[in-house]
């Protein structure tokens, strides 16, 4: 298992808090202590968690999976993981057929051509408020060759949101349901890569003005 400490990045997290990034066996090891952090975070009905942990597993092997956990006290306060996205994958293919039935064809494939997909962001509620979510999502995105980041949230006010604003990301498609949860709507956010912020470089050919051409 590799890991970074908190001095790798142009950002700032708690003095007691080290970001690690888990290699895909290490991240499906450290699955159960990762689900206690999900569950204190989200508080899911408890017949949820063995689905989420078996997804979660099943993730870890996509093309460019990276995760991050931060620690403290040897113990995770948080997670985050993201990998490719692309046409055949469930989030992908659902998100892509919602844009243009809502007339959004432009934006599935401005945003969804070439997008690192990020799945999960979690924060014990002990750490909140702390800089660590914020932290774990540059962590995620540094250094990625994708062309952006898209992500879904609950819809309406959330420090989750207001988070991911302040990345740089931005609302292209309010109010969705997913299948199977019809009364749970989200809200889809996607990112220019390396986000706001984040001290990253553009890598080498992409101008600043990111001219979308339709291409990857």
């Amino acid at each position: 298992m590799g890991h970074r400490t908190t001095g790798d990045y142009p950002w700032s997290v708690a003095a007691d808090t080290e970001l690690r990034e888990l290699a895909p066996p290490a991240f499906t090891h450290a699955v159960p202590a990762l689900l206690q952090v999900y569950e204190a975070a989200m508080r899911p009905p408890p017949e949820q968690l063995p689905g989420r942990a078996s997804i979660m597993n099943g993730h870890a092997y996509y093309p460019g999976f990276r995760s991050v956990v931060a620690v403290r006290g040897g113990e995770p306060v948080g997670f985050a993981y993201a990998f490719h996205g692309y046409r055949g994958q469930w989030w992908h293919d659902t998100v892509v057929e919602g844009l243009r039935a809502d007339g959004r064809a432009r934006q599935a494939r401005r945003y969804l051509s070439d997008p690192l997909e990020i799945a999960e962001v979690h924060v014990h509620p002990d750490a909140q408020n702390q800089g660590v979510g914020r932290s774990m999502l540059y962590a995620l995105c540094r250094g990625r060759p994708e062309r952006t980041a898209v992500l879904s949230t609950r819809s309406g006010p959330s420090a989750a949101r207001h988070l991911y604003r302040s990345c740089g990301f931005t609302e292209v498609l309010e109010d969705f349901s997913f299948p199977g949860s019809p009364d749970q709507p989200f809200s889809i956010m996607a990112a220019r890569l390396p986000l706001t912020g984040s001290g990253g470089r553009r890598p080498p050919g992409r101008s600043v003005g990111w001219p979308w051409t339709g291409s990857r």
